[in-house]
C-alpha cells in the first residue's frame, strides 16, 4: 500500500508554492518598485526645491534682488518651454485613438 497521504500533502503544498509564486511573488515586486520609487521622488523633489532655494540665495548676494527673481524666473520659463515642446512633439507621433 503506498503512501497516498504523504503524495497529497506533498502535491498540496506543490501547488500552494506554485500560485505563490505566480501571484505573491509579482506582487511583492510591484509594490517594492512603488514604494521605493515614489521615495526616490519625494528624495529630488526635496533636493531640487533646496537646490532651487540655495540657488536664490546665492544669486541674491551677487545681483539685486529683481535680478536674482528675474534669473531664475527665466531658467524656469525655459525649462516649461522646452517640456511644453516635447510634449507637443510627442502627441504629434501618438495615432488618433
Amino acid at each position: 500500500m503506498s503512501d497516498w497521504s504523504g503524495q497529497a500533502a506533498d502535491r498540496i503544498e506543490q501547488v500552494v508554492a506554485t500560485v505563490r509564486d505566480r501571484t505573491v511573488v509579482p506582487a511583492r515586486a510591484a509594490s517594492q518598485v512603488i514604494v521605493f520609487g515614489l521615495l526616490a521622488s519625494f528624495f529630488v523633489g526635496a533636493a531640487a526645491v533646496l537646490l532651487t532655494i540655495l540657488a536664490f540665495r546665492l544669486l541674491s548676494l551677487a545681483l539685486p534682488i529683481w535680478a536674482a527673481w528675474l534669473v531664475l524666473g527665466g531658467i524656469f520659463v525655459a525649462g516649461g518651454a522646452f517640456c511644453w515642446a516635447i510634449r507637443s512633439r510627442v502627441l504629434e507621433t501618438l495615432p488618433d485613438a
